[in-house]
């Protein structure tokens, strides 16, 4: 009876055993620790079956002990049923990555937030573990700007944002930025709300540019350009802030749509040029420092926050052609005049030459006109030669003052540059900034001198210096002059230059005088005519009966 109950039971059983569903292999299923031995855990997974786990599947990323104990029930994937050694071959990892997925692909669908930890470094970004599924969090994606040091964000809990998951090829993407953004954005907009135009705030200067500096108002950034940074000049914003700096700025402007920020420093500072025309009156001179050079001019800083511009056409009496940089250097300490004042465009001229005396004014003083001066030619031109004088300025030699015997161009033949010349100041022209020299006004004219007082149409004797085929070479009082040979006789047949000879003195008529060529007109036949004419007139005309002959016999025994 025993026996056959027995049998019955174990009938029973076996039949039971094959109605229970084997677990199907590729599923997750639940399991219990039961052991834990050489660095496993064995799990009993049910349906009479075990299988041993490696404790580092059981170890979260970063974690280096796992915390699991005999008798915690885990879940595990189930890869067969039997191995070669009969045990079931089973993984937490899988399991992990299975539950993780289902999990992420809802969140991705529903575009909600997971949480996750960043625990590896990879090419081109990190790698963040979310729960069992390891995702690629990309370097841009880290933060709203550039991380230098990853360090303190590693292992850390927070919430990420999947961007593309491809279940197949096992990618996952996410981003920490969107996080960031989003929230950064709610906070934007409160902070924002709470500001107004005008307003006065305290803030955190995050980060600094060559064109300004962020300055963080409690959650929400504001820039502070360079220009609205001090009223002076500032080259760059780091030589008046720091990094972690706790400054006063004024909101300048919000733009609401874009949520950008302008603030500035100045603004609460009281401005220098509301009080410049009364501080810098037309005509007076004061002392400035050389900010900045330009091809133009030169920045000079009055005080802080006031700077004018000295053009370069008010930077030397003399240097006209060049580069301002020359002339002064930056951070130079200068005397200027103010020469104009524009407080509505914030404009001041000055003049650095006019805190010096005009040296064309010093010249005439003590180099007045008919004074000789000497200097070292400084350029030769086609009209002339520049001296340098006194006061590093220029005086000019035309060519018609050069020589009174040769022609300029033949004179100019004889000066090289470098050499030193004499002349005499003929004219200053302090306006026009010209001074006129001249070498031959250190002679005496030998032509004025010798011509005297003769006029055209008188009668003067010379003396024959010379006989040529065209004519005759005269000298009267040391100048010398030519008649051609058509003026040496009324007759053509007494037009002949060797009747004369060198020594005769002989009554020529002034036809001209030429004080350029420096050279007398000079006729015989001219001379010859105008007495027959005024012998006509005294003594009588051949249509009355008397013959030529007559005429002037009675006019040269009156002349007797």
């Amino acid at each position: 009876m025993c026996a056959k109950a027995t049998m019955e039971d174990f009938e029973a059983l076996l039949k039971e055993s094959f109605e229970i569903d084997t677990p199907e292999e590729g599923t997750v299923v639940k399991g219990r620790v039961i052991a834990i031995e050489a660095g496993q855990a064995i799990i009993d997974v049910g349906y009479k079956m075990e299988g041993r786990i490696d404790l580092k599947e059981f170890a979260n990323p970063g974690e280096a002990t796992p915390s699991i104990k005999v008798g915690d029930e885990v879940e595990v994937y189930l890869d067969r049923v039997e191995n070669a050694k009969g045990e079931a071959q089973i993984s937490r990892e899988k399991a992990r990555r299975e539950e993780a997925w289902d999990r992420l692909e809802k969140a991705y669908a529903s575009e909600t937030r997971v949480d996750g930890a960043i625990f590896g470094r990879v090419k081109g970004g990190f790698t963040v573990d979310l729960g069992g599924a390891v995702a690629f969090l990309p370097g841009s994606q880290v933060d709203v700007r550039p991380v230098r040091d990853a360090g303190p964000l590693m292992g850390m809990k927070q919430p990420f944002q999947i961007l593309k998951m491809d279940r197949r090829r096992g990618n996952i993407v996410v981003s920490r930025r969107a996080i960031l953004e989003e929230s950064r954005a709610e906070q934007r907009a409160e902070v924002i709300g709470n500001l107004h135009e005008g307003q006065t705030v305290d803030g955190v200067v995050k980060n600094i540019t060559e064109y300004g500096a962020f300055v963080d108002l409690g959650g929400v950034d504001g820039l502070l350009h360079v220009t609205d940074m001090a009223w002076r000049r500032v080259n760059h914003p780091s030589e008046i802030l720091a990094i972690g700096e706790t400054v006063k700025v004024q909101v300048i402007k919000i733009n609401k749509e874009t949520h950008r920020i302008s603030l500035g420093m100045k603004q609460l500072q009281s401005d220098p040029w509301d009080a410049v025309e009364k501080a810098y009156p037309l005509g007076s001179v004061h002392k400035g420092r050389v900010t900045n050079i330009t091809d133009y001019g030169a920045f000079v800083e009055l005080e802080a926050g006031v700077e004018g511009l000295v053009h370069v056409s008010e930077m030397s009496w003399t240097k006209k052609n060049v580069h301002p940089g020359k002339i002064v250097s930056t951070s130079q300490e200068v005397e200027v005049m103010v020469l104009e004042i524009d407080s509505s465009k914030r404009r001041v001229s000055l003049g650095l030459k006019q805190t010096q005396r005009n040296p064309w004014e010093v010249f005439v003083e003590t180099h007045p006109v008919g004074s000789a001066i000497e200097g070292e030619v400084k350029n030769i031109t086609e009209f002339g030669l520049f001296v340098g004088l006194d006061g590093d300025i220029d005086g000019m030699v035309h060519l018609s003052d050069l020589s009174w015997d040769k022609r300029g161009e033949e004179a100019i033949q004889e000066y090289r540059k470098g050499d030193m010349v004499k002349a005499v100041v003929t004219e200053v022209d302090v306006e026009k900034e010209r001074i006129s020299l001249s070498v031959k006004a250190l002679g005496d004219d030998t032509f004025t001198d010798a011509v005297g007082d003769v006029k055209r149409g008188s009668i003067i004797t010379v003396a024959v210096s010379a006989i040529e085929e065209g004519g005759i070479e005269v000298e009267y009082n040391g100048a010398k002059s030519f008649i051609r040979r058509s003026d040496l006789a009324r007759d053509r047949g007494d037009q002949r230059p060797e009747r004369f000879q060198v020594g005769d003195k002989i009554d020529v008529r002034v036809t001209a005088i030429d004080s350029k060529t420096r050279k007398l007109g000079l006729s015989i036949k001219a001379r010859e005519i105008a007495e027959e004419k005024e012998a006509v007139e005294q003594y009588g005309s051949s249509d009355s009966g008397a013959s030529l002959g007559d005429i002037l016999g009675a006019a040269l025994k009156g002349k007797n």
